[in-house]
């Protein structure tokens, strides 16, 4: 890990759900026709082009507070291709954090899949897969949904085992699409259970838009994961958006009622601080008073990127999340939930 000190002798790990972030190119192999010129949304290059501002302005300051570095890795989701995510890392606000990404397309409708941004100078990959998900019959209306991205590779010199996830959306209602949702949780914690097997004490990050908050079922029971590190246990996962929810904080918002569906998880072995090794923070949801709606019946919530066809030129439906990872000997910060300018 580079040399700091104070504040600095830490590491960021980010998610982010980009909102529907097409580039301009119809793709007759997905459900793309609303964002192109001539679709419904009228989706030009101009359109295009300040998304990429929007997204890049948060995305470049994200974890600044705690590491000058900004943060490490950031999974995103709702990215359509790599060509959008060629396009962020070559931005002008981001370029001069040589940003690389990890990505494969999968077979989901509409086109969208999840990906990680990663800093080469802090994170080197090993090996990338995407792990597929069987949606259960009658349990949403497409046929297929988002992969989840797994990663391994060396963060700050130790070996880390990443997954990004977009789990299938509550459309068609919550009770209904549940089935949905669990099936992804399945995936996520029988590989993780393969990896654990071998390996104990294996140093894991769970990071996504769940589309269910961190007291569902299939985080809880399914994923297995708790918001009590004194209960957890071995095989568990650490779930610190718990208690940021039971305060009534969330990252999305819809008639009023707040979600927490965009969340980082870690395994039971990142939860010691007395290790040598990188251990868990803090958890924040990252906030500005620029990422969010100024007035009008939707004030305080994301000001996302469109009103049904109608250009808003917000940045995203949701607000990013990001854990404070530490080395021994870091000095200590009390978290809170929101950073305020």
């Amino acid at each position: 890990m580079p040399a700091e000190t104070g504040l600095r002798q830490q590491l960021v790990v980010a998610f982010y759900n980009l909102e529907n972030l097409y580039d301009t190119v119809n793709n007759p192999m997905v459900n793309d026709d609303e964002f192109i010129p001539e679709g419904a949304k009228k989706y030009t290059g101009e359109i295009y082009r300040n998304k990429l501002f929007q997204l890049a302005t948060v995305l470049k300051d994200i974890g600044k507070t705690h590491s000058r570095h900004g943060a490490a890795l950031i999974g995103v989701a709702e990215i359509e291709n790599d060509t959008v995510l060629y396009d962020l890392t070559r931005h002008f606000l981001l370029r001069a954090h040589r940003l690389k990404f990890i990505h494969f397309d999968s077979r989901d409708a509409r086109g969208v899949d999840v990906a990680l941004f990663y800093r080469p100078d802090l994170f080197i990959p090993l090996t990338a897969r995407p792990l597929q998900v069987v949606l259960p019959g009658g349990s949403k209306e497409a046929a297929a949904t988002r992969d989840i991205l797994y990663v391994k590779g060396y963060l700050a010199g130790e070996l880390f085992h990443i997954y990004v996830n977009h789990w299938p959306s509550r459309r068609g209602g919550e009770v209904r699409s549940a089935p949905a949702r669990a099936a992804a949780a399945r995936v996520c914690r029988q590989h993780i259970d393969s990896i654990q097997a071998g390996q104990p004490a294996a140093r894991i990050i769970l990071m996504g838009d769940l589309n269910d908050n961190p007291t569902d079922p299939s985080i809880c029971q399914t994923l297995k994961a708790s918001g009590s590190v004194q209960a957890l246990a071995k095989d568990q996962l650490f779930n610190p958006w718990v208690k940021h929810y039971l305060q009534g904080f969330g990252t999305l918002a819809n008639r009023d009622v707040w979600g927490l569906f965009d969340q980082i998880l870690v395994s039971k072995s990142l939860t010691d601080s007395g290790t040598n090794g990188l251990h868990f923070s803090q958890s924040l949801i990252y906030y500005r008073s620029f990422m969010a709606e100024s007035s009008g019946p939707f004030k305080g919530y994301p000001m996302r990127t469109w009103e049904g066809n109608n250009y808003r030129g917000g940045f995203s439906d949701h607000f990013p999340t990001y854990i404070v990872l530490l080395k021994q000997g870091s000095a200590k910060q009390s978290g809170t939930l929101y950073l305020k300018e």
